[in-house]
């Protein structure tokens, strides 16, 4: 792994939360487009789009572009009581950006359009049949939720859905043809894979499409993303055609890390699972996939988090592990300070809790989170640390580190146990005692030369709160 020190997970400041990212590089720079959840939000997506980007040669380097679609620029949505669930943008015919996108209480596809990648888009009005009818308004329709757009040449294809387990009213996610006006329907929806009442027997068995439609092509594959009924896992199909005869081939990434057994059992989660939503993207000449992990011990919450990828030579994809480093293209630089709230993994003992939906959220547990309210760019930090609580960060070149200092606070009194493995053995501990100021503790430990991941494992008494580690 190179050194690179350009970025690290999650990508964008930590007081911003964009989950269900939507990557594309345009003129030389990515742009990311997501729903925008609201800190100590009650609810998904409460905020307006806002977009951000980045020169494609450093990952690290994040722009804010601003707002570029309010809720209120929906005629549906005149009073804002509606909020703009995940969008997706393409390019249409004309060289003008599309964006598409559904709120949160009707079940039709919304389309704004700008001539530039980051706005401000204009409405432009509803993906419809030739009759003027409205795509899911007609008797026999099924529900749009979540659009993923792809456009070749004077055609757009659009996939959506929304299938929940056990649910026999939906029939799996749709994709949809529409014309040159980027509206029309030109070839009806076609179910592409099956929801779970219909898998059996099919290769989307134990992994059947949940949500998040997501579509991108590499050569002369169709690569279909999307969020499994497992929830935590962005899992893809790839076919040869765009609206049929899609295979599924296994999942990319998970943000509990289940199914990856490079470090730790298979089935051990790592983090908090919950619903997941992205898409692959080849940048500068490397493949990335965009997905989101949950924080401040809540669902609405989510922030955007990315790593590498590659494909093998058949053009699959092995799953990947969440990383602390995944935007700087290799590991960090073993030396200086760094946030807490770049943990990957984050856990206690009581395991069950990070598998099921939800399960963790009433801030009992380990959580990153932030002072202040929405929109204070105040810096996160990890919370709630209680006995047995480890917060992990991966991954660190490291040469000759021989002393860790660390930022706590909190009604706390024992210590943080230092390790390079979640399950290695104690390099060092480093007392901490109660304090309600960001107080810094440091001792002598030696962190081993090479790439390395590090884990802070606190026990003791009550409860502390993480701010960041110093390597020296």
């Amino acid at each position: 792994m190179s050194i690179q020190q350009q970025g690290f997970n999650p990508y964008l400041p930590s007081w911003e939360y964009i989950p269900d990212g939507e990557p594309y590089v345009f003129n030389g720079r990515v742009y990311v487009y997501g729903s925008h959840d609201r800190f100590n939000g009650h609810a998904f997506c409460l905020n307006d789009y806002v977009c951000w980007s980045a020169p494609i040669d450093n990952l690290g380097d994040w722009r804010y572009e601003g707002v570029i679609y309010k809720k209120t620029d929906d005629p549906l949505n005149p009073d804002g009581c509606m909020c703009l669930y995940a969008p997706d943008v393409t390019v249409g015919p004309d060289g003008r950006y599309y964006l598409y996108y559904v709120l949160d209480k009707v079940s039709i596809v919304s389309v704004a359009v700008c001539d530039t990648p980051a706005g401000a888009y204009q409405f432009l009005g509803y993906v419809r049949y030739p009759d003027g009818t409205r795509l899911g308004e007609r008797p026999g329709d099924q529900p749009q939720f979540d659009p993923g757009v792809l456009t070749e040449g004077e055609r757009t294809y659009l996939y959506t859905g929304f299938c929940l387990p056990g649910d026999a009213s939906r029939s799996g996610p749709m994709a949809t043809v529409l014309g040159v006006d980027m509206l029309t329907i030109i070839e009806e929806p076609v179910f592409i894979a099956p929801s779970q009442p219909f898998s059996k027997g099919s290769s989307f068995e134990g992994h059947e499409f949940f949500e998040a439609p997501s579509i991108r092509k590499k050569g002369e594959t169709y690569y279909f993303i999307y969020s499994s009924i497992a929830m935590h896992e962005l899992c893809y199909a790839t076919s040869r055609y765009p609206t049929q005869d899609f295979t599924y081939q296994g999942v990319i990434v998970s943000n509990n890390d289940l199914h990856i057994s490079t470090y730790k059992p298979a089935e051990k989660p790592m983090y908090y699972g919950g619903n997941n939503h992205g898409s692959i993207v080849e940048i500068n000449g490397c493949w990335y996939i965009f997905y989101h992990r949950h924080t401040n011990g809540t669902s609405f919450s989510r922030q955007g988090c990315l790593e590498p990828i590659r494909f093998r030579e058949d053009g699959t994809i092995p799953q990947v592990e969440m990383t602390s480093c995944g935007p700087n293209g290799g590991a960090l630089l073993g030396r200086g300070e760094y946030p807490a709230y770049l943990a990957c993994n984050l856990f206690c003992k009581q395991e069950a809790l990070y598998t099921a939906h939800g399960a963790y959220m009433d801030n009992r547990y380990p959580k990153i989170t932030q002072d202040g309210k929405d929109g204070d760019e105040e810096p996160g930090y990890v919370a709630n640390m209680m006995n047995s609580a480890v917060a992990g960060f991966k991954y660190f070149d490291c040469k000759g580190i021989r002393k860790v200092t660390i930022k706590v606070r909190g009604y706390c009194k024992g210590d943080f146990e230092v390790k390079t493995a979640w399950d290695g053995p104690v390099l060092g501990s480093i007392p901490v005692d109660f304090t309600n100021v960001w107080t810094e503790y440091a001792a002598d430990i030696a962190i081993p030369d090479g790439i390395q991941a590090l884990y802070f494992v606190y026990g003791g008494e009550g409860i502390a709160s993480l701010s960041s580690f110093t390597l020296e």
